[in-house]
């Protein structure tokens, strides 16, 4: 008897998000073809670590960039850093920023930085939005996509004046680019075509690519030089962080020049979602491999008529729901490999169930 959503979710024969589980043989394939004679990297330094480093630079367009093991490192560090040179700790962001509702106040217990939110909950920040701005800031963050909307953008055009204003009047422009390479498709942009309009850029290797962990920030000679004296200071050097990099190297190969196959199965899979009875998608048309379906019910009689769907299709949606409201709940899905292991008729009857459960169960 299957009593949880996560239950028949590892019980299915599908699942439709993500590359697989996240287990140890996702680290052993990145090993499989590593020559065990390989130098490991000590506290930052080594050709394993430097080589990876100028390798991301050069994708991103970046003179110097440098391996941290985690991205919330990586970013306070930037921003830190950009505060200092100014001499104002001031920097400005979204409201559903990582900085400002995942990191426990890090920005402002660790460095006293304070923050200016711009825009508000449902949407990204136009140029408008900084160019009104009341309060004098050192950085502006941007994160594309902007995950907690649905995985929204901008368009191009507005980075383009958003960057321009920013040089204009002195404000450096940081890019939280966790997903950077997703968003790539949409834009149909290379990666250095869009870290050209910022100061410094962070991507990470464990999401879009599903590595193990680690993130690179990127910039000029001088920032990054700065980085590695915080990477330091934060005790980001361990004695060796190969596992990291070898298993970002390796991912990054292999998936990302698959970013465009996922764009295009993310919006069909948000069609098949969109036409089932009252259940919709954020953005209705998605702009990266992400988005979020929405349902005008609690979650506790979604969570019954998904764990059914599951066990009578064989075909996993995903292993856990968000309540949005005391009659609304969503979830997040992140298009990677597994889409296309399902055939094309086990997902459509797969819809076909779902859509049909929610006008039997739950008509509105």
């Amino acid at each position: 008897m299957v009593n949880t959503l996560q239950e028949a979710f590892n019980r299915s024969t599908y699942q439709l998000t993500g590359h697989g589980k996240r287990n140890v043989q996702v680290l052993k394939d990145a090993f499989e073809k590593i020559d065990g004679q390989l130098d490991s990297d000590i506290y930052g330094t080594g050709k394993v670590i430097e080589d990876f480093q100028d390798k991301m630079a050069a994708f991103l367009g970046k003179e110097k960039a440098v391996f941290f093991p985690s991205g919330t490192m990586a970013q306070q560090i930037a921003l830190r850093i950009w505060c200092d040179e100014k001499g104002l700790q001031k920097v400005a962001y979204h409201p559903l920023s990582h900085l400002e509702i995942h990191e426990e106040d890090g920005l402002k217990e660790l460095h006293n930085i304070k923050t200016v939110v711009l825009a508000d909950e449902t949407r990204v920040i136009e140029l408008e939005d900084v160019s009104s701005m009341e309060e004098s800031v050192a950085c502006l963050l941007l994160e594309l996509p902007q995950r907690e909307i649905g995985g929204e953008l901008p368009s191009f055009e507005t980075l383009e004046n958003i960057s321009r204003y920013c040089r204009k009047n002195g404000i450096k422009l940081h890019l939280d680019g966790a997903r950077l390479l997703e968003v790539l498709p949409y834009y149909e942009k290379k990666a250095s075509e869009v870290c050209e309009l910022f100061d410094s850029v962070y991507l990470s290797f464990y999401k879009g690519i599903g590595g193990i962990a680690g993130a690179i920030l990127a910039g000029e000679e001088e920032f990054v030089s700065k980085s590695k004296v915080w990477k330091r200071r934060y005790g980001g050097d361990l004695i060796s962080l190969y596992p990291y990099i070898l298993s970002a190297d390796h991912y990054f190969n292999q998936k990302s020049h698959k970013m465009a196959l996922y764009y295009e199965n993310a919006k069909e899979l948000a069609g098949f979602y969109n036409s089932c009875h009252s259940i919709t998608t954020l953005p209705e048309i998605p702009v990266s491999n992400m988005f979020h379906v929405h349902f005008p019910h609690p979650k506790e009689e979604i969570e019954t008529v998904l764990i059914e769907v599951i066990r009578k299709t064989g075909v996993g949606f995903i292993n856990h729901l968000k309540s949005t409201g005391e009659h609304s709940c969503y979830f997040e899905v992140s298009i990677g490999d597994r889409y296309e292991e399902v055939p094309q008729e086990t997902v459509k009857n797969a819809f076909l169930q779902l859509d049909h459960l929610m006008k039997s169960k739950l008509p509105l």
